[in-house]
């Protein structure tokens, strides 16, 4: 390979598939800001500004809440490995993409894993959740994905962790598509862990991975009777970083920058308020909708259950959905997302999240997407889809 020796200059994209969305100029413009020591006393401050912004986010009072230093998969990883010890059972809820890294995250903590699948495209079901309860009652933990990624599909978490505290075992919840875009209310929910991720509804880039954990969570990381398997995971050891006040115990060089860009996010989060971004995504997401069920497409899930800020999208039949994504980028610098799996060439996912969850953004994606299905000689409405979003906004 050849090397060029020259900066690398990124085109100019615009992010609507199933993560990282656009990063707002402000977020890029804090990651400029120059760095500080990781233990200086001013980062100290913005520490627990982040901490208090991420409460805020999150909708909890736990004191055990931060920013993990690495993707939304590390806040998973992070979870699972404090919460369990090999020799546990934990129950997993499966409906996708996402709900597979948890049982692998189960299996390689050491601890037994019982499944409960779900069709892709479903949200998970409790009556089966409750069953799996019934069949396994050493069961000590249930983990569920609250926005399957994937499928576009929103699960009842709030239903989802009762049934874990009914039957004595904490919950996992993965909202890494949902913060920000949809209610997350750890408090009311009485989840045990929510981990997310800075780089979907949050106008962040990638890289870090907020997470909450209840004083239950916390007791039982403390009552382990084991190390956690991970040391650079192990929240005995991370607490001692992320604790309250200007004398904090040395783990790791935090990723100074990065935690420069979550502050601004979740300032801006706080700035516009909670419910008026749900209310965006949701504002949004129904204009997307009307002016694809114009032009004749279809969704993937039920009205009932389907997320905003992730649009799966069925592929009319005899259309080469990679080749309609590939064009978008290539003419219009519009990124779509593919199916995975078992949808992989069946549906587009199609992000509204945080920056990229624009008025703007909408009206572009559909008149480029019925331009290139138009070219294509899909089976669809032309010139109705753009006044159908307009309509609805």
């Amino acid at each position: 390979m050849t090397i060029s020796l020259k900066s690398f200059d990124p085109p100019k994209r615009v992010l609507m598939g199933p993560g990282p969305s656009d990063v707002h100029p402000r977020v890029l413009s804090a990651l400029a800001r120059p760095t500080v020591g990781h233990l200086d006393p001013t980062f100290i401050g913005l520490m627990d500004e982040v901490k208090a912004l991420l409460q805020l986010a999150f909708m909890t009072s736990n004191d055990l809440t931060l920013a993990v230093s690495g993707p939304g998969s590390a806040g998973m990883e992070t979870c699972f490995v404090n919460l369990l010890e090999p020799g546990d059972t934990a129950i997993v809820a499966v409906n996708g993409v996402f709900g597979k890294r948890m049982k692998e995250n189960v299996e390689r903590s050491g601890a037994g894993c019982v499944l409960v699948e779900e069709e892709w495209g479903k949200p998970v079901d409790p009556d089966k959740v409750e069953s799996a309860f019934k069949a396994h009652p050493e069961a000590r933990l249930l983990a569920f994905v609250h926005a399957e990624t994937s499928t576009g599909v929103e699960s009842d978490a709030k239903s989802l962790c009762a049934l874990a505290r009914q039957y004595d075992a904490l919950s996992i919840v993965d909202a890494v598509t949902s913060l920000g875009g949809i209610p997350v209310k750890v408090d009311d929910w009485r989840a045990d862990a929510v981990y997310s991720g800075s780089q979907k509804c949050l106008s962040c880039m990638p890289g870090l991975s907020p997470v909450t954990f209840s004083p239950d969570a916390v007791e039982r990381i403390r009552s382990r009777n084991r190390k956690v398997q991970s040391w650079f995971m192990d929240l005995s050891l991370v607490m001692g970083y992320w604790g309250a006040g200007a004398k904090r115990a040395y783990h790791h060089t935090a990723p100074i920058n990065a935690l420069y860009g979550l502050h601004e996010s979740l300032l801006m989060l706080a700035e516009e308020g909670l419910e008026a971004s749900w209310a965006r995504h949701k504002r949004l997401h129904l204009a997307l909708r009307a002016g694809l069920e114009a032009m004749g497409l279809s969704f993937l899930a039920a009205e009932s259950c389907r997320l905003p800020q992730l649009n799966a999208v069925m592929v009319p039949e005899g259309i080469d959905e990679a080749k309609v994504r590939a064009r978008m980028l290539e003419r219009f610098g519009i990124e779509l997302g593919a199916g995975l799996g078992p949808l992989a060439g069946k549906i587009w996912r199609i992000g509204l999240m945080g920056a990229s969850c624009t008025a703007n953004n909408v009206l572009l994606c559909l008149g480029a997407l019925e331009a290139e299905l138009t070219a294509l000689q899909a089976p669809i409405r032309t010139g109705v889809a753009v006044p159908a979003a307009m309509a609805a906004l």
